[in-house]
């Protein structure tokens, strides 16, 4: 058989049926292959929020006179309809709001974090589950002082 044969329709089915394990031809196939892409997509949709969440790492220095911890300021970014995840930081966190935005904790009302708001939690203090509500983006500088190592952001909920 020629190259070209293998190509006409004729032969491709003689093929499949002369090959008892090829018992289902390509055209079932394609409605399978678009449903499995769209659930896919709708598997994936979820993750898009975790990016709708931007932090950017300003600086990061070791803290002097104090071994084993580092300071790491950063902007942080949390677009409409993202939820900051319930976590705690192993050392402070300190910063101010920069532009502010709607916040909507479970089960209450939606409250303005005002732009110039001071934000400041201890070391281990479980915070976050919040959304930003409403067309704002909340945009915050924050400065942690932290046991150097561990994730910036643990115990994530």
């Amino acid at each position: 058989m020629k190259q070209v044969d293998i190509l006409r329709p004729e032969v491709i089915l003689e093929n499949q049926i002369k090959d008892k394990t090829m018992n289902f031809t390509l055209l079932p196939r394609i409605p399978f292959f678009v449903i499995s892409c769209l659930v896919g997509l709708l598997i994936a949709m979820p993750l898009s929020a975790q990016q709708e969440i931007k932090r950017t790492t300003l600086h990061r220095a070791d803290l002097s006179g104090a071994e084993g911890m580092e300071v790491i300021s950063s902007i942080l970014e949390v677009q409409p309809g993202a939820t900051i995840p319930r976590h705690f930081h192993n050392g402070i966190e300190a910063g101010m709001v920069l532009e502010g935005g709607m916040l909507e904790n479970p089960g209450s009302e939606p409250q303005q974090l005002a732009e110039g708001t001071n934000i400041f939690q201890l070391r281990g203090v479980l915070h976050g589950g919040a959304t930003v509500v409403g067309e704002k983006t909340l945009k915050i500088f924050t400065v942690h002082i932290v046991d150097k190592g561990k994730p910036l952001l643990d115990g994530i909920k």
